[in-house]
């Protein structure tokens, strides 16, 4: 495992324990770890010089949004390219959430290279957790929004393809009935 992701997930779960940030009543590190078991599962989809990268964004993905870090703090220990991944999925600010996922937070993933990837082991993680702890409102929430997410988070100009992580969002929703 590369200096960068090992210090990307010592990172991240210190921020969102310093901030007292909290998933669901558990310990924030528990989404992170989901999020980064799908990047681990879909890594392939990577380029392999891009990998540890990508998977550290993964792990540092919630940082600004949660954990009164900036885009500058991440830019100064991470670079530039995970700071930007990062920052792309980073909802704006909104007292809604439509307000703080509009158009320009969709551009901004889709411009930036692999925070789709990011954005998308993100989202599984969510609703695999909604599905398996009974939250049958963030599930109904992830399902509404699946058509307009997927529109949004996947470019036309996309160099991955992303089909077998959307089939593996998709099958969640199928296995709803689990609950």
């Amino acid at each position: 495992m590369d200096t960068i992701l090992l210090k990307a997930i010592k990172f991240a779960i210190e921020a969102h324990h310093d901030s007292h940030h909290k998933y669901d009543r558990a310990p924030y590190s528990v989404h992170l770890a989901i999020a980064a078991h799908y990047a681990d599962v879909f890594s392939e989809l990577l380029p392999e010089s891009e990998r540890d990268k990508v998977l550290a964004a993964v792990w540092l993905h919630d940082t600004i949004e949660d954990c009164r870090i900036t885009y500058r703090d991440l830019e100064k220990i991470f670079g530039t390219p995970i700071s930007d991944m990062v920052f792309a999925v980073t909802n704006n600010r909104g007292k809604t959430r439509e307000e703080r996922a509009d158009n320009s937070y969709y551009k901004g993933i889709r411009e930036t290279p692999y925070a789709t990837f990011v954005k998308l082991c993100d989202r599984l993680a969510n609703v695999r957790y909604s599905r398996e702890y009974n939250q049958a409102n963030m599930l109904t929430t992830y399902r509404n929004e699946l058509p307009h997410f997927l529109s949004q988070v996947i470019s036309d100009n996309e160099t991955v393809d992303y089909s077998s992580m959307i089939a593996a969002l998709k099958e969640i929703f199928m296995q709803e009935s689990a609950i």
